[in-house]
Parts: structure tokens; sequence; C-alpha cells
């Protein structure tokens, strides 16, 4: 796909064009097919990390257990039934996960009210990963921000905004990830609360996410102080925790599918994401 294809749908997407509406008298439908051709052409990159028992979590949360009940034989307790089933038990933050507003603001919305309008974003990727190796405690800072809006101009309104540390090459490893000194506080990157007043205030993005198991940086985290968290959902956005793989996207010009279930008033649950890249 070229940039200009990309960067028109991302102009359509954003305006809400994208959507189906109804079709008035002696008018004809709109025909997303060709929207979709084009797509087929673009480059997907899964920002999704595989879950299953033992991945790294958040400290007060179980671990995830899967139970095989149905088998396409008999055999170590199932029931052969010609199909596979299994049953799982998890927290809603479990893996690549949505929080929604109300995982920490009572009364905002929970998983099932956000529309799907604001699952598919224009995406941008703020690389921070060289000072994350040099300094694991680094937040990004509006310098970093501007560095990005020197190349490619203001970030869209509307858009989702993801921090690339690289930290996620870290997975599945819950010591590396957490990386605790020998006193227990963590020692890991974040957002900071001027960058993200500025996003979510200036610039009026749609949601953000990040590779880090919290908003916060572990410095705040291992204190069990969640300022920054607090804010984007007080805000009353969703965020992604646990991206990987935001190495394999361009900065800009990508748009980015944020998928998840519908729970009635979910407080949280796994969710599958990608970015559709230009050729």
């Amino acid at each position: 796909m070229s940039s200009g294809i990309l960067h028109l749908l991302i102009i359509m997407i954003s305006a809400g064009m994208l959507v189906c509406s109804p079709v008035s008298a002696g008018s004809e439908p709109q025909n997303l097919t060709a929207v979709w051709e084009t797509l087929q052409n673009s480059t997907y990159v899964d920002l999704t990390h595989t879950f299953e028992p033992g991945i790294p979590h958040w400290k007060g949360a179980p671990d995830e257990t899967v139970e095989t009940l149905y088998s396409y034989e008999p055999g170590n307790g199932t029931l052969g039934s010609g199909f596979y089933m299994q049953d799982y038990s998890h927290v809603g933050q479990w893996g690549t996960h949505v929080d929604p507003p109300a995982h920490f603001i009572k009364g905002l919305r929970t998983l099932d009210q956000i529309s799907p309008k604001e699952m598919i974003l224009p995406l941008v990727v703020i690389d921070i990963h060289q000072k994350v190796k040099e300094n694991p405690d680094y937040v990004v800072s509006m310098d970093d921000i501007r560095a990005w809006e020197k190349k490619y101009g203001h970030i869209p309104q509307g858009s989702f905004v993801a921090l690339r540390t690289d930290w996620s090459t870290r997975w599945p490893d819950q010591d590396a990830m957490q990386n605790l000194d020998a006193e227990g506080m963590a020692h890991y990157p974040g957002w900071s609360q001027e960058v993200l007043t500025y996003l979510y205030e200036q610039c009026n993005i749609t949601a953000s996410g990040h590779e880090t198991t919290d908003t916060d940086p572990g410095l705040v985290v291992s204190r069990d102080q969640y300022p920054l968290e607090t804010y984007i959902l007080s805000k009353d956005r969703y965020q992604v925790e646990l991206l990987t793989d935001l190495d394999q996207v361009p900065e800009s010009g990508s748009l980015v599918v944020v998928s998840f279930p519908k729970p009635r008033d979910g407080s949280g649950f796994p969710a599958r994401v990608f970015a559709i890249c230009p050729e």
C-alpha cells in the first residue's frame, strides 16, 4: 500500500467514514470492498503476546489455569467427544490486555461500553528504547514527543499512542520484566504525567499502550502507587498493557486494531492487538 493511500484511510477512519451508515432512498450504498482489497497488500504485525500459565503479570493476580474438558479421544481424565474444548481461568488483566476506564474509576465505562469506532485508530509509536537501554528507569519526556512531531507533524487527534521501550524482549521472564534490585524495588520504564497530559488534553488521543506491566514506572509501582494509570482511565479512555513487537512497526503512518471480548460490566480482558502497516 502506498503511503498516500494509507494516509487517506487514516483520515477516513478518523472522520468516521469507514463505518456502515443507512442508505438514503435513491443513493448508492457505500462499497468498502476496495478498502479491504487495498489492506490485503499491507503488512500486518501482531502486537500481542501469546498467553498461558506462568507468564509475567501484576503481582496481585493469581496465575492462569487451563483444563481440557473434552478431547478428540478419551484419556487423562477427559471425555472423548470428537472435539477439543478447554476451560480457562484467569483475571481480566492477563497477558496483552485492555484496561477500560472502570478498571480504576467507579462509574466510568466498562469494556462492553467501548465503541468499535475506538478500536481502529491511527498508530503513533514513540521510540525511547535506546534511552531505556542506558537507564531502565527512564520515563518518556516532552523532548521525545517534540522529536517525533518534528519528523511527522502534530500527533493526530483520535490516535493510539504506543510507547516503544523494547521491554517486551524480556518476555516471558517475570523476573526480567520486573527487574528488582536487592531492596525489592522494580526498575522499568514508563510514561510521565507531562506527556500524558499533552497527549490526552491537547492532542485528544483515543488510547495509549506500552510494553511493561504498568503505565507507571517501576519505582512508582514498587510503592503500590498508580497515579498515571489512574489519570488515563479518569479521562474515560482505555489503555493496553504488555504490547510486543513495536520495533517492527513504523513510528507513523500505520493503523492499529485493538480487539477484545464484550463481557457485561467487564473490568478488563486479554486483547488481540495488531498493526496494519504500509508495504
